[in-house]
């Protein structure tokens, strides 16, 4: 099997400019490819997992990738799926968030001896000459095509800037660029990035007379057609000090039912067969495979022995135990608690359970706050020195999975 049908077995295929051409490079040689990364953050989410797995999975297959950073597209800002412009950041911030992104990548793609290879695009983008620029590609693309595009589109109501219209351009000669010194042949990225792709191959196509094709995989979306990777707390990172083991583990175990077998496709490396398997559980089995699936991500993410422990404070919490080093933890004082104590609303804020005190109040009226197990009868509830357990921990819960412990410091 090539890697073309593993990445459209497991559900990762969503475009293909040229599907046979596509099929037989991947099949017949070894191929360079690139998936892009605007260091916008200081750490990758779980919305760039899905392209970095099958980053994973062409590399397994001794395809080579590389890895675009974006520090000279970041400086402009994709208008893709976006009603505002992007926040302008600094050439330092860029530089800083590349570098973490660096790190990160690391740990799921193998750059050792050529392997795979990083680059950044700051390196060619920031020193063109606009004139040059504007007669080499600008050349190329039509204005009243690049309208029509989606990612232009959202834009348009509230005003495209004409530095945000630049992206497609510059993405495309990002293509070119790799394809001129690292013979790449093919792009890939989200499907929200389809016109930006079509934008590089066709550019490639026309200014070398050379074969380029592109390819989109499927975004992680819920139910209802919302990005995955949101929680209340905002975006599921893959920094551990960003959000914690325990937490992106909870994060995986509590996804939708229908969404199991997907993600298990995407975002493990479990066999398609166990992954079918797992997929068709009903009613409460279908917990067993959601523990697989938070388990075999937290693991790639994180490492086996981080994903073990996570796995294990969240089976200590199912069962009524508050013990487990990976539960969200927020360190503090006894004075902060002495005499009248805090009130319980303002304890769930400082433990981040809720966005709003209005959230906090009527989580409290409709029963859905314990601590230490306890249900909170009423808004007036003071959490004070006394709750502390032995162990120096008080646990507060919101709901069914809602989790966090203040801890005292030593």
């Amino acid at each position: 099997m090539s890697v073309y049908d593993v990445l459209m077995e497991r559900g990762f295929i969503e475009q293909t400019t040229h599907e046979s051409e596509i099929k037989e490079l991947l099949e017949n040689e070894k191929a360079t490819f690139y998936i892009g990364f605007d260091p916008t953050a200081d750490s990758l989410t779980v919305g760039h997992f899905l392209p970095v797995m099958a980053m994973a999975h062409m590399q397994r297959a001794g395809h080579r990738p590389i890895v675009l950073i974006g520090g000279g597209t970041t400086m402009v800002g994709d208008p893709t799926g976006k009603t505002d412009m992007r926040k302008m950041m600094t050439v330092d911030q860029i530089g800083e968030n590349a570098n973490i992104f660096k790190g990160q990548l690391s740990k799921f793609i193998d750059f050792t001896d050529d392997k795979a290879i990083m680059v950044n695009n700051a390196d060619w983008l920031l020193d063109l000459n606009y004139v040059e620029f504007l007669r080499e590609v600008g050349v190329h693309f039509s204005v009243n095509r690049m309208l029509t595009a989606d990612c232009y589109k959202s834009r348009m109501e509230k005003g495209l800037t004409f530095l945000e219209f630049n992206y497609m351009l510059m993405q495309s000669y990002d293509f070119l660029a790799l394809n001129r010194e690292y013979n790449c042949t093919i792009q890939m990225g989200g499907n929200d990035q389809w016109s930006n792709i079509l934008g590089g191959v066709e550019l490639i196509r026309r200014t070398e007379q050379k074969p380029a094709f592109g390819m989109t995989f499927k975004l992680l979306t819920t139910s209802e057609g919302k990005k995955m990777g949101k929680t209340e707390k905002g975006a599921v990172w893959l920094d551990p000090k960003k959000t914690t083991p325990y937490e992106f583990y909870q994060y995986w175990r509590n996804v939708e039912d229908a969404k199991v077998e997907e993600c298990l496709g995407l975002l493990t490396f479990l066999p398609m067969d166990e992954v079918r398997r797992l997929g068709a559980l009903q009613d409460a089995e279908i917990n067993k495979a959601k523990e697989v699936l938070a388990f075999e991500i937290t693991k790639i993410v994180h490492g086996e022995a981080l994903a073990k422990e996570a796995m294990e404070a969240a089976k200590a919490l199912f069962t009524g135990g508050a013990k487990g080093g990976s539960i969200p933890t927020t360190l503090v004082t006894k004075d902060e608690f002495a005499g009248e104590g805090m009130d319980i609303i303002s304890a769930l804020q400082k433990a981040k359970l809720v966005p709003t005190r209005s959230e906090g109040r009527r989580m409290v009226q409709q029963g859905g706050v314990r601590i230490n197990d306890v249900k909170v009868e009423g808004i007036d509830r003071m959490v004070t020195d006394a709750d502390f357990t032995e162990d120096g921990t008080i646990l507060l819960k919101k709901g069914k999975k809602g989790y966090h412990q203040f801890q005292l410091e030593q």
